[in-house]
């Protein structure tokens, strides 16, 4: 699944083609994604100007003189900046072509991804309204974190990849900030210090931010918008690595699987607190 980085690498990729640019014609070839698309959004779409594109969580948000248009990718979607409408592939499920020629494209083998048109409040939106603040901006702290960690007995893995704590913190990068902030990924969020948690903090913020300088984690569903892969993955400390050394103390990575999701943690250098 593309997590915030391959979809925040996908916003700067986007962003320099369609920002500032006139919907021309829209072309939807399959309207059952996650949430079905509304079957008039060709005619709210078309004239729209695009002013600017943001990013809420994993949702991309194209906001435009007279709403907001909100795509999410889901499983395995993707978005092409193209040249031309041409050479239609399967799972090409929906075209927005622009005045200046540009064709941005929705591929979604899975069909979990999203396209929606508000003209609501985009703040309120019930996909958004409940999320709590970005990984990478000031609102995200040590004293957020301690304070909501307080009010919660759980794993402190699951307890920052809830998006109601805060965003974006998938698997993967939840498994490396972990790694980097010496915690064992079963702790209870309870038990930990306010200066683990300026750690923790800080780690989170550290390998989102090198995944996006990357370009992206290198996932088989995901291409950035100019179609090559991330480059990330080559750097992973524990992720994915079960059995294999550990770059800092050369004992083995373990894992196990909470919530269905793997967790890779090195047992040395990361000691589960009693």
């Amino acid at each position: 699944m593309p997590e915030l980085p391959e979809v925040e690498t996908t916003r700067l990729g986007i962003t320099p083609h369609v920002e500032s640019q006139t919907i021309t014609k829209v072309t939807i070839r399959n309207y059952s994604l996650r949430w079905p698309i509304q079957s008039d959004i060709e005619d709210c779409l078309v004239g729209q100007h695009i002013n600017h594109i943001s990013r809420r969580a994993k949702y991309l948000l194209l906001h435009c003189t007279d709403g907001t248009l909100i795509i999410h990718l889901g499983m395995s979607g993707k978005l092409r900046v193209l040249d031309s409408a041409d050479n239609v592939a399967k799972h090409d499920h929906a075209d927005i072509q622009f005045g200046n020629g540009i064709t941005l494209r929705y591929n979604d083998p899975r069909r979990f991804g999203a396209i929606l048109w508000t003209q609501d409040d985009i703040q309120h939106h019930k996909l958004l309204e409940h999320l709590g603040p970005e990984p990478l901006c000031a609102a995200f702290s040590a004293d957020y974190l301690y304070k909501k960690a307080q009010k919660r007995k759980v794993c402190i893995k699951t307890f920052i990849m809830d998006g109601k704590v805060v965003v974006g913190v998938g698997n993967i990068y939840a498994n490396e900030a972990l790694f980097l902030a010496k915690i064992h990924p079963k702790t209870t969020s309870s038990q930990l210090s306010n200066r683990q948690l300026e750690q923790l903090v800080t780690t989170i913020k550290q390998v989102l931010e090198k995944a996006i300088a990357a370009g992206g984690t290198t996932l088989k569903d995901f291409r950035k918008s100019d179609g090559q892969p991330g480059y990330f993955a080559q750097q992973l400390n524990v992720y994915g690595r079960d059995k294999q050394a550990c770059h800092h103390c050369d004992n083995k990575i373990q894992t196990y699987k909470e919530a269905q999701r793997a967790t890779y943690f090195c047992p040395l250098c990361q000691p589960l607190l009693n």
